[in-house]
């Protein structure tokens, strides 16, 4: 992958997708000690980051002219609500199979966009599995979630706006599931600002890109769990661990109370709707003491929250 691959996504995702803001609390500034930002991909067109990679990869896949008769996507919700979107842009057919007991919201949003969804098991082993079955018997194209090129610069214009809007940047705290955010995130900015420290947030209880950065190699955790339910891998991609290990400074965890705690300071001090896998970047940044740096981005990654579970996490 080239640094023009990403400014390439840029350019043909531009009418699919928003330039979010980056917003900032002075109240919270004050208590941490640095100047935080938060990039804020909840308020992008399906809630999340996700229709970035989703509209580069099927705008890459029109461009080799192939013939496309439908696309499956394995998603927790956010992927496939992104999957969903664009495919109804494009009037292609889209199936997506999510975990049982996937939030009503995105569930609802995918159907709404035109989707057919299909539950599969709860890991994300299980709904890739089932995606690929799918591919197969229908010859559908099958839309990856995280592993592959065009979704990674999709992820990566996101770095290209944070060094638009906060030149004086320092570090950039972004969420860990899969990889493909901070793959995209890490190559982008080193590659244009190798002087910006990149560290990935993942939660305690679902850290296989932290035992992988550590151990040398991928690993894959027998079981996840956690509120953040869009970070539930039990292994980094093939793609973004390479990546990430070339790229990435750093791998911290939090825990999920750390992350209750982030997305509630969100709704209260910046106003904004954080589900627990966005919040997970703003965890990470608030255990910065600000000794090793002053100026520093969040990405909040999605704001697709279950509002029924929002009373356990800010109480």
């Amino acid at each position: 992958m080239k640094i023009w691959d990403v400014y390439s996504a840029q350019k043909d995702t531009a009418s699919y997708v928003y330039k979010t803001p980056v917003f900032h609390s002075q109240t919270t500034n004050d208590k941490l000690g640095l100047e935080l930002f938060l990039k804020c991909e909840n308020l992008q067109k399906t809630g999340s980051f996700k229709i970035r990679g989703a509209a580069n990869f099927l705008l890459q896949k029109q461009k080799e002219n192939k013939q496309i008769k439908g696309v499956v996507a394995a998603s927790s919700g956010n992927h496939g609500q992104a999957v969903s979107y664009i495919a109804g842009k494009l009037k292609i057919p889209a199936v997506i199979v999510m975990p049982e007991g996937a939030t009503p919201a995105k569930v609802n949003a995918s159907k709404s966009y035109g989707a057919k969804v299909e539950f599969c098991g709860r890991t994300s082993a299980d709904r890739l599995k089932r995606a690929k079955e799918i591919a197969s018997e229908l010859d559908y194209i099958e839309v990856p979630p995280y592993d592959h090129e065009s979704i990674i610069a999709g992820q990566g214009t996101i770095g290209i706006e944070l060094l638009e809007q906060l030149p004086q940047l320092e570090a950039v705290f972004v969420p860990v599931g899969g990889g493909g955010l901070i793959s995209g995130i890490a190559f982008t900015i080193k590659e244009l600002r190798p002087d910006i420290h990149v560290i990935g947030v993942e939660p305690k209880n679902s850290n296989s890109m932290y035992e992988s950065f550590f151990g040398g190699s991928r690993v894959s955790l027998d079981k996840t769990d956690s509120i953040a339910d869009g970070l539930l891998s039990l292994s980094p991609g093939e793609l973004t661990y390479e990546i990430a290990k070339k790229y990435v400074d750093e791998i911290i965890l939090v825990t999920e109370e750390e992350i209750k705690s982030a997305s509630k300071s969100t709704l209260e001090r910046f106003k904004l709707l954080a589900e627990p896998s966005g919040a997970v970047s703003i965890a990470g940044a608030s255990q910065n003491n600000g000794h090793r740096f002053k100026k520093v981005a969040a990405v909040l990654s999605g704001g697709n929250a279950d509002l029924s579970k929002i009373g356990a996490w800010i109480s």
